[in-house]
């Protein structure tokens, strides 16, 4: 008995020792986290509570549940990035599936194209859209020239824009986890699958999509966390008429320099992200969706 105890402290002894050289190499990186993402979180929630009078009140959260204007926002917020995200998911699935298909050597070429926006800054994709949905713009111009309608017809400065101008740029982030996961698939899947008598429409839907379900719903995810905080695209091709959270959050600090009410949109902002992870979490098994599914 004495003997199994000693080798009991000694492995505790172990374990410490193995926990204090692994915190001794990861200090650098928990110190700057804590740098770049804890503390301007926390001072984000500092300044949320903050009023008009510089003292310690609740008015900043107060004015979002009493003012309709910000239910509007967060509604339109919640819209586009549902709208963005299902689009992505139509678009963008049946487009990997295409390109996982086909030999390595035009994958790879495929994927490039796929990639090659990113080498383009955000803002120059933006205004080329702006250039080309505007009403005497290229696609109006070719849409009228070959009979498909006869007025030019609005298709920037309103939802419909904002809609096309964020499913470009959203996207690869839908694409790539979608590609990893049908390139994770074995194949001898579905030659089993048609050995069993499946035609390739049953072998589809009930073993390729079943298994690459992790990679969609990780790019869906990844596509919808990231429209929730987007301000570019909706503030040039919405054209004022598409309000989000990012753009009222600007507005307060540009126009009414009001750093409280502006940290306190932050704040719900960030709050509901993580409730939305969080849900996800449960419902989900976020370490399948981050790996593909492997």
């Amino acid at each position: 008995m004495q003997a199994v105890r000693l080798n009991e402290n000694g492995l505790r002894t172990d374990q410490r020792l193995e926990w204090l050289k692994l915190f001794g190499l990861s200090s650098p990186a928990i110190l700057l986290i804590l740098i770049i993402l804890i503390i301007p979180v926390g001072w984000l929630f500092y300044v949320s509570f903050i009023g008009a009078d510089g003292n310690f009140s609740l008015e900043n959260y107060g004015r979002m549940i009493k003012s309709k204007s910000y239910a509007r926002i967060f509604r339109v917020t919640f819209e586009v990035s549902f709208l963005t995200t299902g689009l992505c998911i139509l678009i963008g699935y049946p487009l990997a599936y295409f390109i996982s298909g086909l030999p390595n050597r035009m994958a790879n070429i495929c994927l490039i194209t796929v990639l090659l926006p990113f080498w383009t800054s955000l803002l120059v994709r933006t205004y080329a859209w702006l250039v080309l949905l505007q009403k005497r713009g290229l696609i109006n111009d070719w849409a009228i020239s070959l009979g498909l309608w006869e007025e030019p017809i609005k298709l920037v400065h309103n939802l419909t824009g904002t809609l096309i101008g964020m499913v470009h740029i959203m996207l690869p982030f839908l694409i790539l986890p979608v590609y990893s996961a049908m390139k994770a698939i074995d194949q001898d899947y579905m030659k089993a699958a048609a050995n069993l008598g499946a035609d390739p429409k049953r072998a589809f839907w009930t073993v390729f999509f079943p298994l690459t379900t992790p990679g969609l719903f990780a790019g869906a995810l990844m596509v919808f966390i990231l429209c929730l905080g987007f301000f570019v695209t909706p503030a040039v091709l919405g054209g004022g008429k598409v309000i989000m959270v990012s753009m009222k959050i600007v507005s307060n600090i540009e126009l009414f320099v009001n750093w409280g009410a502006a940290s306190a949109l932050g704040v719900v902002l960030l709050v509901l992200t993580i409730v939305i992870l969080w849900i996800a979490s449960r419902f989900l098994n976020l370490e399948q969706l981050t790996n593909g599914g492997r």
